[in-house]
């Protein structure tokens, strides 16, 4: 099976904070995951298919508003319509804010394993356009 893997980097911003301190709900990640998941497809298939459940969902670290996360997944095996795919997220840079600068942040050298997880995705047979062995 070819290798095809996906990378998504944002900044989460403020108005995903949920919870107060500006910590962000675990949703948010799942999200991303799914973003992924859609990209994986299109590139694999030639069509965004459908996400069809998670059989495994962790959350590692806490997420907050100004944090920068970049979410990576890829398939790890292909059915005749199934796609088996595994994700990650890590926390890349974080907000360092004080009174005194309120807009600092930093680059973290070791990135934080914020979430991970795997699920299935299903594409129509009537849908896939690109052809595998």
């Amino acid at each position: 099976m070819e290798k095809i893997e996906s990378l998504i980097r944002l900044r989460i911003s403020a108005h995903d904070a949920h919870y107060g301190g500006g910590l962000v709900d675990g949703a948010k990640m799942m999200n991303l995951f799914g973003d992924v998941a859609t990209e994986l497809l299109i590139r694999y298939d030639g069509d965004e298919g459908l996400f069809v459940a998670y059989d495994k969902v962790e959350f590692l670290a806490p997420v907050y508003a100004g944090d920068y996360i970049e979410a990576t997944g890829r398939i790890v095996s292909a059915g005749k319509t199934s796609r088996k795919m595994e994700f990650e997220a890590r926390k890349v840079i974080t907000a360092a804010a004080s009174a005194e600068q309120p807009s600092a942040a930093d680059v973290l050298e070791n990135p934080v394993f914020v979430c991970r997880a795997s699920g299935t995705c299903v594409v129509p047979l009537s849908c896939q356009r690109n052809k595998h062995d």
